[in-house]
């Protein structure tokens, strides 16, 4: 039985490596790859990484209440 992610920037990484695994720039579908996320403490990076040509695509949620 698979569990679901604990936190909101955990469910947005799945949400990312569950829809969005096509290559804007080739059209590369990553079947079964992932996004990667990263924090500063201010914001989370979601990247994926194309496997077919090196494209980078990033998403960025700010953490920052102002």
């Amino acid at each position: 039985m698979a569990t679901s992610p604990r936190s909101p920037f955990e469910r947005l990484q799945s949400r990312y490596s569950e829809v969005d695994l096509v290559c804007p720039k080739c059209g590369y579908d990553d079947d079964g790859g992932s996004w990667q996320a990263v924090t500063t403490g201010k914001t989370v990076e979601y990247r994926h990484v194309c496997p077919g040509c090196g494209a980078i695509r990033r998403r960025t949620v700010s953490l920052d209440h102002e």
